[in-house]
């Protein structure tokens, strides 16, 4: 059997990390010793809040380790009911939810059931850097639509309606998003969703960054206009922003009853159910008085206002400001450097680490991501002025 033969050739489509070598780096020079400002991480550096810990402790000691139904317990599916009619205006039954390992996980088994082979997926760009590979996975076929600075980073609907095709299956829209905090407005969903129901286009609607929003704004969901745009959209979030449960990996899905029971038997027989204390320790997150989603909000925002003032201040950069999530893409066109050459240079020459942003779909930015603290960030900054002053 020749090598290349042993792998399935739907690995071939799959990317590696442009991302890796970077922060792969980053942890080696950290390891002997040198002082690294990591701005590069996707989640909150809060520690989970003690009650949900203590919810999960708890369900230990009740023997609560056994398994649970694959797709949640009744509990907690309950909750993420309610949850969906206060925040979103949304009603799900619960055999409409499936509670998956992470919001990563419920995208996936979306797009499993969703995508034949050779279907297209229209993601905007700057986009996550696994949608594309998740495609690639299912052997369906990414398709990128080009958002620009100068208009806030968000597609439009003339935007969309040009990009569908005979072969266009699903749309994949993230909002508040990664990387570039931009937040679609009402009227903009709104219109949007009038062209995915001409075009019985299926939404994929990744709002894991819902709780993190800045300037009184209002996160939207797309599936609360009318009935048509419900019956085409999966609605995805999670605990892992919003109640810094990074490593819990729970995430949630609604959708329309027929996607649901296929994504219940997907899991069925591939992942089964999430871990049976981390869902405990989701439903406290649900039934708390305590409102930490506000708290880690605000931090958030003051940390992004600080970034803005400092960024203002150096030459050859320009930035949009992020209405949401913890990270603010920067354009360094002007620096005459390409994303990864920018990256590696600041994390060798002043041991700064940040993510490039072809990993996002463009060449020309750098991510920053402030989910760190004040005092990292103060310190950061002064050196990225003061190798920009050099450069």
């Amino acid at each position: 059997m020749k090598i290349e033969t042993r792998l399935a050739g739907r690995l071939k489509k799959i990317n590696p990390s442009s991302t890796l070598a970077i922060t792969s780096k980053a942890k080696k020079l950290k390891s002997e010793g040198k002082d690294i400002v990591n701005f590069a991480a996707g989640e909150p550096d809060f520690d989970t809040p003690e009650f949900i810990k203590n919810a999960a402790v708890a369900a230990l000691h009740a023997g609560f380790t056994k398994y649970t139904p694959t797709t949640g317990i009744p509990e907690l599916k309950k909750l993420i009911c309610q949850k969906f009619k206060k925040d979103n205006n949304l009603e799900y039954a619960p055999d409409q939810i499936i509670v998956s390992n992470g919001a990563k996980h419920s995208i996936y088994n979306t797009l499993m059931v969703l995508l034949n082979r050779g279907d297209e997926v229209l993601i905007p760009s700057p986009y996550w850097v696994s949608y594309p590979e998740m495609v690639n996975l299912c052997e369906g076929t990414p398709r990128f639509i080009k958002t620009a600075q100068e208009h806030n980073f968000k597609i439009t609907a003339k935007d969309l309606a040009k990009h569908v095709t005979a072969k266009t299956k699903v749309l994949i829209l993230n909002s508040p998003a990664n990387p570039t905090g931009a937040v679609y407005s009402r009227q903009e969903l709104q219109d949007l969703a009038q062209v995915c129901v001409q075009e019985n286009i299926f939404v994929i609607s990744d709002e894991i960054y819902e709780k993190i929003i800045f300037d009184g704004l209002k996160s939207e969901s797309i599936a609360s206009f009318n009935k048509d745009i419900y019956n085409l959209t999966i609605t995805v979030n999670g605990f892992s922003k919003s109640h810094s449960m990074t490593g819990w990996r729970i995430g949630y899905l609604g959708a329309p009853s027929d996607i649901a029971c296929a994504i219940s038997n997907l899991q069925d027989h591939s992942t089964s159910n999430p871990n049976s204390i981390a869902q405990k320790g989701a439903q406290a997150a649900l039934s708390a008085a305590e409102d930490f989603p506000h708290k880690l909000c605000q931090e958030f925002q003051k940390r992004r206002d600080y970034l803005a003032s400092r960024l203002k201040e150096i030459k050859k950069l320009s930035f949009f400001l992020p209405r949401g999530a913890f990270y603010i893409f920067i354009n360094i066109s002007e620096t005459g450097l390409d994303a990864i050459s920018f990256a590696q240079r600041i994390l060798d020459e002043e041991y700064v680490c940040l993510i490039p942003g072809n990993s996002f779909g463009r060449d020309d930015y750098i991510r920053i991501s402030y989910a760190t603290s004040m005092e990292e960030l103060k310190k950061g900054m002064d050196r990225i002025e003061r190798w920009m002053a050099k450069l």
